[in-house]
């Protein structure tokens, strides 16, 4: 079969095409001004968990990481574990947390997290409180990315139940852990489909079902959307405390988050569009540099990307959808969350 010179060129442009929002990703885009004060760190978008983490002493310190068995998850605890901390290595099941755990250099204990299971969050968080120690680091990285069907849990679209509900409940079980730290910090772990493809309108609180209407890429925006608005509102409420609450975007990482994915799109991030996207190393920096960074002690209440706030506009700083979401989520997780700030 032959094509014409037109129709070849548009069959060699296709995975071009297809896959520019996600190395559109890994740019800032337009940003909006920062505000004065704001500590701008020596790091970007080619500095390692490592490098960021160079240098500090994190012994005596308690962080908890979910997701830890893969990706930027698994090189988070690694790094973390590696500068003295005791890592919380959170996984779907005991065997993977287990199997995580038990490579990594330094001080790591398994945990189960499964984050469609509100009642197995709260047992998991019962078995943290159970250690009697504040938990400085608590980094909130598992997730979906981008399931091809719709699928619900209790009713509710799953990648809005992963992403943003079964963190609220494991926040919100830990948060007196968080703030009896002497400088807690919570890092929820979003994305730049936050702002790509997170729907015009923001969340749709009357489709949180996706009954009306499933787009699987987004349906992951809004629920990452949903940890930069999470942030947002916990960290105004957690204004008279120590602790701090911040959102990032690790950049485009070709990890199986993108399991879902159409292979050729897998394949042409790994190829077309490797020159644009970050090793696991790479996507693990911002998350370590947040966790950790002692210029950022007061900060509280950013987006971050490549290891500096970041204000990419969109709905990230919507006070008023960030505080209905909170209550909403309060109203979908009602019998699961601890009584304190967060209820």
């Amino acid at each position: 079969m032959s094509f014409s010179p037109t129709r070849r060129r548009l069959l060699q442009a296709a995975p071009a095409v297809a896959v520019a929002p996600y190395i559109a990703a890994c740019g800032s885009g337009e940003e909006l001004p920062l505000p004065p004060g704001v500590p701008i760190g020596p790091f970007d978008k080619n500095s390692t968990a490592e490098d960021v983490t160079a240098g500090l002493d994190l012994t005596g310190k308690t962080a908890l990481v979910t997701g830890c068995n893969s990706g930027i998850g698994h090189e988070t605890m690694r790094v973390l574990a590696l500068r003295g901390a005791h890592v919380l290595g959170a996984a779907r099941t005991a065997e993977k947390a287990e199997a995580a755990c038990a490579g990594i250099e330094g001080r790591a204990t398994p945990l189960v997290v499964e984050l469609t299971d509100f009642a197995g969050i709260v047992a998991a968080a019962d078995q943290v409180k159970a250690m009697g120690e504040p938990v400085d680091m608590l980094i909130c990285n598992a997730g979906v990315m981008e399931l091809p069907e719709l699928q619900q849990v209790n009713g509710i679209e799953k990648q809005f139940v992963v992403n943003h509900l079964g963190h609220f409940v494991l926040v919100n079980q830990l948060l007196e852990q968080v703030i009896s730290a002497p400088q807690g910090r919570i890092v929820h772990v979003s994305s730049g489909s936050a702002i790509r493809t997170a729907p015009e309108s923001g969340i749709e609180f009357d489709n949180l079902s996706g009954e009306q209407g499933y787009d699987p890429g987004r349906a992951y925006g809004q629920s990452k959307l949903a940890n930069v608005l999470f942030s947002l509102e916990l960290a105004s409420r957690l204004q008279d405390t120590n602790a701090t609450s911040n959102a990032l975007r690790p950049g485009v990482i070709p990890t199986n988050l993108g399991r879902h994915l159409p292979q050729w799109q897998v394949w042409a991030l790994k190829t077309i569009g490797k020159p644009f996207t970050k090793t696991i190393p790479q996507g693990a920096a911002t998350t370590c540099y947040v966790a950790t960074h002692p210029s950022l002690n007061k900060v509280s209440g950013y987006f971050f990307n490549h290891c500096n706030p970041h204000r990419p506009g969109g709905h990230t700083e919507n006070t008023e959808m960030a505080a209905k979401l909170w209550t909403v989520s309060e109203e979908l997780t009602a019998g699961y969350l601890a009584q304190g700030i967060g209820a």
